[in-house]
């Protein structure tokens, strides 16, 4: 199946390099985990810009996109714009995970086997 390409804001760029260069330590611990395809195989990307949004982490093969929700995302203010950038996502065929920083610090486990529920799920619509 040919991977579909998502246009994204130029301008979003140095942003997200900014991003990555500042990273939380949630994002650095799910990383770890997740760089130089040690999960099935799957090459993700991290603070990758997707139309005028920038995701914490995206792997166009399996079409998904995987958000760190920090103390921000209690204010109401960031759940409005967290879902108007879902609902967007979502238009473009992209499923969205979305766990919070706790769960990445403390229970890593369950955070994997999410994902990885999702990866066989999709390897099986292939």
């Amino acid at each position: 199946m040919k991977r579909q390409l998502i246009p994204y804001n130029p301008k979003l760029k140095d942003l997200a390099r900014k991003l990555r260069n500042d990273s939380t330590k949630s994002e650095i611990k799910l990383w770890m985990e997740l760089k130089g395809k040690q999960l099935y195989g799957y090459d993700f990307h991290r603070q990758k810009p997707l139309l005028n949004y920038i995701v914490d982490f995206y792997c166009s093969e399996l079409e998904l996109v995987i958000e760190l929700d920090g103390y921000t995302h209690q204010f109401e203010e960031v759940v409005i714009k967290d879902e108007l950038k879902e609902i967007e996502l979502k238009k473009c065929g992209l499923t969205i995970l979305r766990f919070n920083d706790t769960e990445v610090m403390k229970d890593m486990g369950n955070v994997l086997r999410t994902i990885e529920q999702y990866v066989i799920a999709f390897e099986k619509r292939e």
